[in-house]
């Protein structure tokens, strides 16, 4: 990944990501706009499998990449930290929020997001609107949404 300076960039994390394709695609899109990537484990494949190096190509170097052997590890180092949830229990949308260039942007896992308890120690949720009757978006589709709204909030894009 190319970052010119990842402390002043939004981070995108992961909570224990369960679909190899989503979570290379993300990879990809975190790659081409300089955002750091964070992933609390455990992730539901490897890093190895077929499927997510088919999507994610060339755009892979683990360096780049912060790994969380857990949440409670996640929570401790992000302490002082913003951290901002992505989920559809939401009432905010991304559209009515002001991000920070430091912001942590939090998504959960494709077939259940976070746990209960990650929904209660996080201060500010975020929702993408979607039309009635509609369950969600595809997590990878859904980080681009919030990383391109953030980066252009803060002006990095």
């Amino acid at each position: 990944m190319t970052h010119n300076s990842t402390d002043l960039r939004p981070k995108i994390a992961l909570f224990e990501p369960d679909i190899p394709q989503n979570t290379a695609a993300i990879i990809r899109t975190c790659a081409c706009l300089g955002a750091k990537l964070e992933i609390i484990e455990p992730c539901g494949f490897l890093l190895s499998d077929k499927r997510f190096k088919r999507v994610v190509m060339d755009y892979m170097d683990e360096k780049d990449i912060k790994f969380y052997k857990s949440s409670v590890d996640f929570f401790k180092f992000k302490e002082r930290q913003r951290i901002i949830l992505m989920t559809t229990k939401a009432s905010i949308s991304y559209t009515k929020f002001k991000f920070e260039k430091n912001d942590t942007i939090l998504f959960g896992r494709e077939s259940a997001g976070v746990p209960e308890g990650v929904h209660k120690l996080i201060k500010n949720r975020l929702k993408i609107p979607m039309k009635n009757n509609k369950r969600s978006l595809n997590i990878a589709s859904s980080v681009a949404i919030i990383l391109a709204e953030s980066l252009k909030q803060v002006n990095l894009l």
